[in-house]
């Protein structure tokens, strides 16, 4: 028979078929199953018909994913893990244990203490609970369209009501949001990947068969950010239906699953939800990269898909099987720079096992960078542009140094880019340099005030997003950087490059946009016009802002262009001139005929310019950085020609004169020798 698999996209629901061995329902095992008691599975599966159902996320939710920063661990007394586990979560991280009263509280701390548990890092949630699976009913966390933190509740798909009720203790202890989604789930059944997808075995459907495929799509979407929501068949063929117990995304475009031996009667259903992800693409754009871990369920257990990710560390159960070392190999192997810890404990299911029994509370002033990467062979560009969205949910602003893409080039030392403000959380910066058919890695980070890093991907270096330049058949010249934006810099310089392999002719480098008033091209640096660049040459150019920049925190832009007309082509280069911190420029009139001479000077120079009415007239020396160095004039004039004699001392460099006039401004560059 066929057993069915399906994912939705947006509003449609894709159905597609493969061949699998025809699975049978066993009589499931309440003692190695998430249930208390045999007396528990005769009762419904949810005991929550009144659950009441609230707005969605104001601007939509983005449910938080697993791999994503987490501020502290969530798990419950009495214990379903080693003392061990606890351990090496507290070492770096908040624990935070679910008691029933202060006594237990105070009752559980002495036994943190007496097993070598870094109790400063311990806390408590007084409520009451039925069990120890955290996964199952704990909170799902979100970011609405404000960016402001949030827990997504759900009716937990167990008749379970104190456990039902901690997704709303949470939401109380950490002072967030609670919305209420009236779908039957289960977190072991739930996995994200932060970026608009989702994956969940058929029992999503099972369990809620008053909503159609369509509605049930709709709610994820509205409430947890889900635009495809991958619905699978179970291949693990076993009564709780949860897919932590077979798969687990490691990354947006990684993914574990399971694997069973060709006689086992599971296993061309293994194979066709493996082969799904290898052929159905990531958020990346590209199709997962499917790791497998041998998982036959046979005693000893194999739960290895039901690791817990916190943060930098992967937390690996093991059995004492035989396929242990291997699948700590798989997850060395497939998440490079991560600290893969097992952890052999008696106590493992296949069913049930390190993942069902904790769950990380996601970082609430978490830094977020959404980057699709660039991948494969690409064609000849000569710069590839980095987009990136960049949030950081602290609030905090950026540091705007600190935003970059870091790019190798065949294996070379990592450069930098810095990455711009585009508006609405996008940031661009650029990758050049290269030549056709090089390799270049990359990755792209972050950091913001709050003292928060990231990087996409998340071990950066260790392992970079990758694309290959196909052969340059364009003939144009290599200009760089591909856009000359000017946030605090007076100056800027572009160069460009000739790698035809033949000569090119330069007929002109001008300014074409009618605000690029703002830059000039310093002619004076510049060879005649036409001018041949031979085959291998590059002419730097230099580019004055004529207008001051008062600041280093750039928002918007002037978006302006120098046009470089060559026998090769015509190639224009952007410019960005932060509109934000520009001092006035119109009616420049009343200000006007600005000279200084002698220019270069040793020692005194004359600054002339005229004023058509009485201004409250400023004169500044400023140098490179913005820096005011000497106050020439703070004072009232009259109106008409200015003769300004100054014989302040500078040292020798590049500096600007900067004339203030009520709200008109004139600048020239001055040097000293």
């Amino acid at each position: 028979m066929k057993a069915l698999f399906s994912f939705a996209v947006c509003s449609f629901l894709v159905l597609i078929g493969f061949q699998g061995h025809a699975q049978t329902q066993k009589q499931p095992d309440w003692r190695k199953l998430h249930y208390l008691s045999a007396e528990e599975m005769s009762l419904p599966a949810t005991n929550n018909v009144n659950f009441t159902e609230t707005d969605p996320p104001e601007g939509g939710g983005r449910m938080v994913a697993e791999f994503e920063p987490m501020q502290a661990v969530l798990i419950r007394y009495p214990l379903g893990i080693p003392y061990s586990v606890i351990a090496e979560m507290a070492s770096d991280l908040p624990v935070i244990t679910i008691v029933s009263s202060n006594s237990q509280a105070t009752q559980v701390l002495n036994l943190y203490t007496q097993n070598g548990i870094n109790t400063d890092n311990c806390s408590f949630l007084i409520a009451a609970s039925d069990s120890y699976w955290t996964r199952d009913y704990g909170p799902w966390y979100v970011f609405d369209g404000n960016k402001q933190p949030g827990i997504v509740d759900f009716p937990y798909d167990r008749p379970r009501p104190n456990d039902n009720l901690i997704p709303v203790k949470m939401a109380e202890h950490l002072g967030i949001n609670l919305y209420g989604m009236n779908l039957v789930h289960t977190g072991g059944n739930m996995m994200v990947d932060g970026r608009g997808m989702a994956a969940s075995t058929d029992l999503v459907y099972e369990e809620n068969t008053n909503y159609t495929t369509q509605q049930i799509q709709e709610k994820v979407e509205a409430y947890l950010g889900v635009t495809r929501y991958d619905v699978t068949i179970d291949p693990l063929d076993d009564y709780i239906k949860h897919i932590d117990c077979w798969g687990k995304y490691l990354a947006p475009d990684k993914i574990l699953i399971g694997q069973v031996p060709e006689s086992d009667y599971r296993y061309a259903d293994y194979e066709a939800v493996a082969n799904y992800f290898e052929t159905t693409p990531s958020a990346y754009g590209y199709p997962y990269k499917v790791y497998r871990t041998y998982s036959p369920g046979t005693s000893p257990g194999t739960p290895y898909t039901n690791s817990l990710i916190l943060n930098n560390k992967v937390l690996v159960p093991l059995t004492g099987s035989q396929w242990d070392d291997e699948a700590m190999a798989v997850y060395e192997e497939a998440m490079p720079g991560y600290e893969i810890i097992g952890v052999p404990w008696g106590s493992w299911y296949n069913t049930d096992a390190l993942h069902c029994r904790t769950k990380g509370v996601a970082d609430l002033g978490m830094l977020f960078i959404d980057h699709r990467p660039v991948y494969g062979t690409i064609e000849w560009q000569d710069s590839v542009a980095v987009t990136s969205k960049i949030i950081p949910y602290s609030g905090e602003a950026l540091v705007t140094d600190s935003v970059l893409v870091f790019y190798s080039i065949n294996g070379g030392n990592y450069q930098t880019s810095l990455l711009t403000a585009d508006g609405n959380d996008m940031y661009t910066g650029y990758i050049k340099g290269y030549s056709d058919g090089d390799t270049v890695d990359y990755y792209v980070f972050a950091k913001d005030e709050s003292g928060r890093r990231l990087s996409q991907p998340y071990m950066g270096a260790l392992d970079p997003h990758e694309f290959i330049l196909e052969e340059n058949t364009t003939g144009l010249l290599t200009i760089s950087p591909d856009t000359l934006v000017f946030d605090w810099e007076f100056e800027r310089t572009f160069s460009i490059a000739n790698q035809t392999g033949s000569d090119v002719t330069l007929q002109s480098i001008e300014n074409i946009t009618p605000e690029i008033q703002f830059a000039m091209i310093e002619d004076e640096n510049l060879p005649a016009m036409p001018f041949v660049l031979h085959d291998g040459e590059t002419l730097p150019v230099l580019v004055t802002l004529l207008i001051p920049v008062e600041s280093i925190n750039p928002i918007n832009y002037y978006d302006e262009t120098i046009r470089i007309t060559s026998s090769a082509g015509v190639q224009d280069l952007p410019v960005k001139i932060n509109m934000d911190l520009v001092s006035g420029n119109q009616e420049l009139n009343r200000l006007s005929m600005l000279q200084i001479y002698p220019n270069p000077f040793t020692g005194s120079f004359t600054i002339e310019f005229s004023l058509s009415e009485a201004e409250l007239t400023q004169i500044e020396l400023i140098d490179l950085t913005g820096r005011v160095v000497a106050v020439v004039m703070n004072q009232t004039i009259p109106a008409g020609m200015q003769v300004i004699p100054w014989d302040g001392r500078l040292e020798k460099g590049v500096y600007f004169c900067r004339i203030n006039a009520g709200n008109q401004t004139l600048i020239q560059k001055i040097i000293r020798q």
